[in-house]
This record gives C-alpha cells, structure tokens and sequence, in this order.
C-alpha cells in the first residue's frame, strides 16, 4: 500500500476489498478519465461504501498513486522473470518491450497513472522505482555484455526516461 493508505488490509477479505477499489478506479479511469473519477463513483462500482473506501486510501490522488506502483510492480515483476527465462540479447528488447506495455489503458490513463506516481510518492519514490528496476535486472542479467552499475544506471534511466516522455507527449 502507498504512504497515502489509511489502513492495510491483513486478511483476505480486506485484500479483496482493496482490489476491487483498485480495478474499479482503473475501469472508470479507463472510460471517462481523471476528471470523472471520483471516490463516489469508485466506491459504487466497486460495491463498497465510500466509508469502506475511504479507510484504505485518503481519496482520488492515493488510489491513483496505489494503481501506478501496482502496474509498475507487475512490470518490474515481469522484466524478472524475462531476464531470469529469457534468452540473452533478446532479453533486452523484451524488457523494452514490457516497460512500453507498463501502464496499461489509453495514453490518458497511463498519463493520469504516471502523474500520480510521481505526484504522490515524490521523486525520491521514482528514483527507489528505478533502482528496484535495475537491482532486479542486475542480479539475475545473463546477458551477452557486462554491464556495470554505471551502464546499467544509464540504460534503466534513458529507457525509462523515454518511455515516460513518450507517455506524456
């Protein structure tokens, strides 16, 4: 749960609850954007009361923020298990590949998803991101080229850099 979480869920249920917030916020964000995503509308679709939501995430900005460090823990997750499987080389252009299809939805809900990661959690979270990004490339890489942590400093940055420009733009 993001530093935005009023409370985390321990048991199943309360899991489940979450989930459903958080796949309620993204299918509304999906079809009428940030502007028509309220905590009103979340709550309905998820099946739970604004009370319930609101003891898990302070509001909009704490479940947005909560949707972008799921998709980019389920991207970081993914680029593992290339790295870990994958062949060499191909590795690479696979890992490409997975970060461009990070944020799911249209270019306005990865733009929305991206603003809030970086908004609520600061730059400093950002940076955390990418060196969890590199650290679990770095630790399982069997690639063809050595790769120092000063390369891979540069190559997560730049890749990651241009994704989110190409995001945003």
């Amino acid at each position: 749960m993001t530093e935005k979480t009023r409370r985390t869920p321990r048991q199943p249920r309360s899991e489940a609850t979450v989930e459903a917030i958080l796949e309620a916020a993204f299918q509304l964000l999906e079809q009428g954007g940030v502007r028509a995503l309220t905590t009103n509308h979340i709550a309905e679709r998820a099946g739970v009361s604004v009370g319930t939501l609101y003891q898990y995430f302070k509001g909009k900005q704490a479940i947005l923020a909560a949707l972008a460090q799921r998709q980019a823990a389920a991207a970081r997750d993914r680029i593992a298990r290339i790295v870990i499987d994958g062949p060499r080389i191909s590795a690479v252009r696979m890992i490409v590949r997975t970060l461009a299809t990070a944020f799911e939805g249209a270019p306005a809900t990865r733009r929305a998803l991206l603003d809030a990661f970086a908004g609520e959690a600061g730059d400093a979270a950002v940076m955390r991101h990418h060196r969890l990004f590199f650290d679990a490339i770095a630790g399982k890489a069997r690639f063809d080229f050595d790769m120092t942590p000063e390369a891979g400093f540069v190559l997560t940055h730049a890749v990651i850099g241009l994704l989110r420009a190409a995001t945003v733009e």
